[in-house]
């Protein structure tokens, strides 16, 4: 009896079949998509005197990863978006490439770009900050400087159990930059999470198609990287699943997720007096339809 080895299922009666087999052949086909080197979409005008949003990026790429809604606060609210490059990678041999990457992924966007110091800041970890001190409080004093500079609104960073060591060491760099700042300096905070789910998020926002796709093409040109891991490919996926975990995540356990294709899951607290308080979140769901400015009520 031969045996059908074939790995394409051949049942047509079943229309799952086609939709796993849809899936398939497109992450192929995104595999011999253009890295990069792709016009960005009109920017919206800047204004020196809009309300400014730091991203705290962990490495260049994350800027894209976790940025459904910074994407939206610059289009929706012409809010200034700025890229702090906290690391340029371990990789000293790629450090100079990857920031000249990450300048085409925020050009792309629309967001600046700051980066720390040549090459950027390394050994961004814990057991830095537990082993030596010395150079811990320099970053911290590197990072406290651009936020004074920039003097934002809100901060993006990564929570405190996002797995990856670089992702929890900028945490808690972000935390203690802020316990250096003068006692009434105020902003949100916005945790995001890649590499490890939080537990307790409290804002699920939607993007749309267009916004995904620009996400795609921007984390497309940090080109050295995808070619390792085509995880811009994957992006869709991950934020499909965001939908189905934030429906219960932020409407309990049994609760209808809400009807959106993309999202992505953040926690917002606020910096105030010196250290970190929750907020009465009224509204947790953003769909593309509804206005941001409840977030800063």
């Amino acid at each position: 009896m031969q045996t059908n080895t074939s790995s394409t299922p051949t049942n047509d009666s079943n229309p799952y079949i086609r939709f796993a087999v849809a899936f398939s052949q497109l992450l192929k086909e995104g595999k011999t998509y253009p890295l990069g080197n792709l016009s960005s979409r009109p920017k919206p005008g800047r204004h020196e005197d809009a309300p400014r949003i730091l991203l705290c990026s962990p490495h260049p790429d994350d800027e894209c990863v976790i940025g459904a809604l910074p994407l939206r606060l610059l289009r929706e609210r012409r809010m200034n978006v700025v890229n702090v490059a906290v690391t340029q990678g371990s990789r000293r041999d790629r450090q100079a490439a990857r920031l000249t990457e990450l300048q085409g992924a925020c050009d792309y966007l629309g967001f600046e770009l700051v980066p720390t110091r040549q090459n950027g800041l390394e050994n961004i970890q814990l057991a830095t900050r537990d082993r030596d001190r010395d150079y811990w409080d320099e970053a911290v004093t590197v990072l406290a400087k651009i936020i004074e500079q920039q003097a934002p609104q809100l901060i993006f960073l990564p929570h405190a159990n996002d797995w990856n060591s670089t992702h929890i060491g900028v945490h808690f760099l972000v935390m203690d930059a802020l316990r250096a700042m003068p006692p009434g300096f105020y902003c949100r905070l916005v945790e995001t999470e890649f590499w490890g789910a939080m537990n307790e998020p409290n804002l699920m926002i939607e993007s749309s198609p267009a916004d995904v796709a620009d996400l795609i093409t921007a984390l497309s040109f940090h080109a050295g990287e995808v070619r390792r891991n085509p995880y811009h490919l994957r992006l869709p996926a991950w934020m499909i699943d965001n939908v189905r975990r934030g429906g219960e995540l932020l409407g309990g356990k049994g609760a209808e997720p809400p009807d959106y294709t993309f999202a992505t899951l953040y926690r917002m607290s606020q910096w105030n007096r010196g250290k970190v308080e929750a907020l009465d979140m009224t509204s947790q769901t953003f769909s593309c339809d509804d206005s941001l400015e409840k977030l800063f009520g």
